[in-house]
């Protein structure tokens, strides 16, 4: 009965704001998910675990017309405390796996000397099954490649290559895995 009820929430509140939704999605708590903006599109089998002291929010605020848009797709799993801030564009590949307290962030949100304006965004993407552990923050103009992991607590400034784990400020890889 409980599971039924959040996903009427869901439908009935969080549907709306998106772009698309996919089949198949459990939401636990969708009163803790906070969606901003638009165009924000989540795939088929998602999870989504909003927490009264982790909120998950989803953020576009575009940084010129056209831009700004969050895609996340299919069996990825968002824990408590994530953040996802687009000027530019972010893409979530399919079954990545983001942990408590990760941010993704493609824009500085305000030049050195003009706060009103949101930088210099560049987009974010990561390829399929990505895991990025807890409280890491990956920065603008970052790729994080197929199968790799990054450190809980890891700043990611640079790419990083598919099937390696990074960790550290800024983040290095310290493995490549087979």
């Amino acid at each position: 009965l409980y599971a039924d009820f959040q996903r009427l929430y869901v439908t009935h509140f969080l549907r709306p704001q998106l772009a698309s939704l996919g089949v198949g999605f459990d939401f636990l708590k969708p009163w803790y998910v906070k969606i901003h903006g638009e165009p924000i599109s989540i795939g088929s089998y998602a999870n989504v675990v909003g927490a009264s002291d982790g909120e998950v929010r989803l953020t576009v605020w575009p940084g010129s017309e056209g831009e700004g848009r969050i895609s996340i797709g299919d069996y990825c799993l968002i824990c408590p405390g994530v953040r996802i801030s687009s000027a530019a564009s972010i893409d979530v590949g399919d079954n990545c796996m983001l942990a408590n307290g990760v941010y993704l962030t493609d824009s500085d949100w305000h030049d050195i000397y003009n706060r009103t304006v949101t930088g210099n965004p560049v987009p974010i993407r990561l390829e399929n099954n990505a895991w990025i552990g807890d409280s890491a923050i990956l920065c603008k103009g970052v790729t994080v490649g197929e199968n790799s992991i990054i450190g809980a607590g890891s700043v990611v400034t640079r790419d990083v290559p598919a099937n390696a784990i990074a960790a550290g400020n800024p983040a290095k890889v310290i493995k490549h895995l087979d």
